[in-house]
């Protein structure tokens, strides 16, 4: 392999990074086809495509996580061979996941140091050189401080100096506006410019296209695993970009007839979680109502309390006081608080969860077998005490039809679909059980234009159909469009209420990190 100096400044007249012909086959599908990629030093070069379109698959080939089968990669004019992270790092090259590979438990300088030992020791040096580095992207954490402590914002900071410290000087961002509100996306933008004008570069992918056209120089679109273009986004439009990506204009979430009734579905009353070895509560007196045909919007920076929420009404978490009653229509109001998952998806709640790969999916398992889970009580999967293969053959069958999810066949394991196709599945099977509720946390996270036109169609429909849903996500377009009512959440309360026909994205923003004036205290 070629050696790079990684703090070389590179010659702006050649190519910071150039793809030729790259392409990686998996069994029966082909990932990447003779893909060309050339992004010039020190510009922001992004990246947009579907949902198995096969960016992710290029970045991992970039970053040494995976090889080519054809095809040559040149950093800074070099060929080089990029067998594994380590080389890619040595070539300077860093990448800022969407899920962060960060350590809970250990301290912003831990994180950052461990692994890299060999560059700066652990004493003065490496403190400096975090300093330095804390200064350039905006970190204002101390060192000593434990990365659980830290916002979502700050822990992507930590990613970003972590990647420079080990001297990357070409920098992949991987859906890095996935989880931050408009404030922190502008912040993030502020630093990437800053750190442009200092000679960095950078790899954008995002599925935001407003974003895209915000920051980027440059943009190439992969379709079905191959680039079909490259354009200025200063001088083309979303939708036209849309319809580069997947041959439709750009969806949008807006909702426009009310659909709300007075039957009350969910009734959450003082309910409260405490933190485990603590008196302080995750979850802080919460009291709401769902009505049938209401999406009820939970808008909050991560980390406030909204997947505790979740998780505490599905039954994942045990409530330490307070009320879940849920009213199916005609039936008895239940208290669901001293039930199991189970038993409350029994009673007519369908799930979304926000980690579909977490608790959603059995990755290695076909995808008649993810159908059956959560349902594996209840029909067309279940047949009494037996469960009903056939059935659930049959009914995985109508979903990948009626939810567009692109497949081979119902026997591939979920791990072989894209992240898009997944979530179809999921959003199928949840909504294939008649729920009186359904929760969608973060349904159209890290899925295309495409998928999201679907997901969001579905809820729209089974809205109107009179489902009542509860709706969390850090899309503030996506919240304001769905919701009838958004509800936000600071702290582990319920600090104030906006209208969605009304409020901004910017007005959310900052009820959401608690800068409005008047906020609840």
């Amino acid at each position: 392999m070629t050696e790079i100096e990684a703090d070389a400044v590179p010659d702006r007249g050649v190519p910071a990074v150039q793809l030729t012909g790259i392409t990686k086959r998996f069994p029966g599908v082909v990932a990447n086809s003779d893909v060309n990629l050339t992004v010039a030093a020190g510009e922001v070069h992004a990246l947009c495509g579907e949902n198995g379109a096969g960016k992710s698959t290029l970045m991992k080939i970039l970053y040494g996580m995976q090889q080519p089968d054809e095809g040559n990669i040149a950093i800074n004019g070099a060929e080089v061979k990029l067998r594994n992270p380590q080389d890619a790092i040595r070539a300077g090259i860093g990448m800022v996941h969407q899920h962060f590979m960060l350590a809970d438990n250990l301290t912003v300088a831990e994180n950052v140091f461990l692994g890299a030992e060999s560059l700066h020791g652990i004493g003065r040096a490496a403190r400096t050189r975090l300093q330095e580095l804390s200064k350039r992207t905006g970190l204002h954490a101390k060192p000593d401080t434990l990365l659980e402590e830290l916002g979502v914002a700050d822990r992507q900071r930590v990613e970003i100096v972590k990647v420079l410290y080990r001297g990357a000087k070409i920098i992949i961002l991987d859906e890095p506006t996935a989880v931050l509100v408009p404030q922190e996306v502008d912040a993030l933008f502020t630093t990437v410019r800053e750190m442009q004008a200092d000679g960095y570069t950078f790899l954008f992918i995002s599925h935001k296209l407003d974003e895209v056209r915000a920051i980027a120089d440059t943009v190439t679109v992969i379709r079905r695993g191959t680039t079909v273009g490259t354009a200025d986004p200063k001088k083309i439009t979303s939708r036209e970009l849309a319809e580069m990506m997947v041959g439709s204009e750009l969806p949008s979430p807006e909702t426009r007839e009310s659909t709300v009734t007075d039957r009350e579905v969910l009734r959450v009353r003082e309910l409260r979680l405490s933190a485990e070895g603590s008196e302080r509560n995750v979850l802080d007196h919460i009291s709401f109502t769902v009505h049938a045909g209401e999406v009820l919007g939970i808008a909050g920076v991560e980390g406030n309390g909204q997947t505790e929420l979740v998780e505490t009404i599905m039954g994942m978490r045990k409530a330490s006081g307070g009320h879940i009653e849920l009213t199916p229509p005609g039936g008895e109001t239940h208290d669901l608080v001293k039930l199991g998952t189970l038993a409350r998806r029994e009673a007519g709640i369908g799930y979304i969860a926000e980690d579909r790969t977490r608790h959603s999916l059995l990755l290695t398992q076909p995808l008649w077998v993810n159908r059956i889970l959560g349902y594996q009580t209840r029909e067309p999967v279940s047949g009494g005490q037996l469960l009903n293969i056939a059935g659930a053959r049959e009914d995985t069958e109508r979903i990948v039809r009626e939810y567009d999810v692109r497949t081979p066949g119902i026997d591939v394991p979920a791990a072989a679909l894209s992240g898009g196709n997944q979530q179809k599945l999921i959003v199928g099977r949840e909504l294939s059980g008649n729920p009186v509720l359904l929760i969608a946390s973060h349904p159209t996270r890290g899925v295309d234009v495409g998928a999201q036109a679907m997901i969001w169609e579905q809820i729209r429909q089974a809205r109107a159909d009179g489902l009542a849903v509860l709706l969390i996500s850090a899309d503030l377009d996506e919240l304001i469009g769905l919701s009838d009512t958004i509800r936000v959440m600071l702290r582990g309360r319920l600090v104030s209420e906006a209208n969605p026909a009304t409020v901004t994205p910017q007005e959310l923003g900052s009820a959401m990190t608690g800068a409005e004036e008047g906020e609840d205290s």
